[in-house]
Order: C-alpha cells, then structure tokens, then sequence
C-alpha cells in the first residue's frame, strides 16, 4: 500500500530572521496551497551536541536525534533550505546529519531514513549567487555520505535581504513559480518512491 505524498520543510539555519528558514516556511506553504500535505520544522527545536563519537559511545544518540529522524520518517519527500558558510554546508545541519545518521533501530539499515526519501535543495543569501555554492556541499553530504536520492534541480534566492514581500512571498514571481515547480516535481518523485 502506497504512502500519502507528506512533505518536510527545514532550514540549515536556526537564526533569528534567517533567509533560508523563510524559504523553508513559504515551501510548506505553497506546497499546502497546492493540496500537497506538508510539515515545517525549526532545527532550532532539535538542538543536539556538537557530534562526538565518545558522547555515542556513552550515551547513545540524543534524543532530539532520534525525534528528527522520527519527523522525517512520516514525510515521503524533504526539502532544505541551506545558508552557505564559506562555501560549504552550515555547522547547524551538518550536525543534524551526522547525528541523524547515527540513529538506527533493531533490523534497520544503515541511512535508510535518507535511502527511503526524496530530497530537494534550496538556498538563499545577501549574495548574487543565493547561497548555491554551498548547495554543492550538502549534495555531496546527502548523495555521496548518506546515498539519498538529490533532485538535481535546486532553487536560490539571491540578494535574500529585499526579496521577500511582507506576507512572507517572494517579490520575483518568476522565481516563486520555480519554487513552486520545483516543489510539485518533489511530491511527484516522492509519490513515486513511495507509490
């Protein structure tokens, strides 16, 4: 029996004010504009220690850990919204991976929550360039540490500061129907995967 196509949007950033959670929170809602069931999560609310094999080996995983991988576990497709720090993956979801991937129940296999799920990248920055070089390294994350399933797609919203309307929108409605197409190709994939 095939699962209902859920959607989980998240930021790399817990930031106050952070572009890239505002990407993550107009997905969920343009995906529930658009009759896809959707979740948006604040990595925030998921805090966890800086990952460190003796903590594991002594205590196990934390358990926001294993209340992370359990969201993920009830939604079919997710999308990230990335920041980029110099180039390369935000501390915050780094961590978030690394412990993610550590949680693992009696018979389960090694990452199967991100081998069982598809995943949509997006960032957004000051810069002209949105954040996209940093999108580089999460795929790499994602695809080549985790063996998740990456749409090749990906979305940026540059010069983040001035591009977002007071209800939360984007200004360039081009671009805020790539973020909408991009969504629609996600559930579609996750239905899929999991049809």
């Amino acid at each position: 029996m095939s699962e209902p196509t859920r959607l989980l949007f998240f930021a790399g950033s817990a930031r106050t004010g952070s572009h890239n959670m505002r990407v993550a929170e107009l997905g969920a809602r343009i995906a529930e504009a658009n009759g896809i069931a959707s979740t948006f999560a604040d990595l925030g609310d998921y805090e966890m220690p800086l990952y460190n094999g003796d903590i594991e080996r002594v205590d196990g995983p934390p358990q926001n850990a294993r209340k992370l991988k359990a969201l993920m576990s009830l939604h079919t497709g997710v999308l990230i919204s990335c920041p980029e720090y110099n180039a390369s993956i935000s501390p915050l979801l780094k961590n978030a991976l690394d412990w993610v991937s550590r949680v693992r129940e009696e018979g389960e296999a090694p990452n199967e929550v991100f081998q069982t799920r598809v995943f949509a990248l997006a960032s957004a920055s000051p810069g002209g360039m949105g954040g996209l070089r940093g999108l580089y390294a999460v795929r790499h994350v994602l695809e080549l540490g985790l063996g998740a399933l990456v749409l090749p797609e990906q979305f940026a919203v540059p010069r983040a500061g001035e591009a977002f309307e007071d209800n939360g929108h984007l200004k360039d409605k081009v671009a805020q129907e790539r973020f909408k197409v991009l969504i629609e190709k996600l559930a579609r994939a996750a239905r899929v995967l999991h049809g």
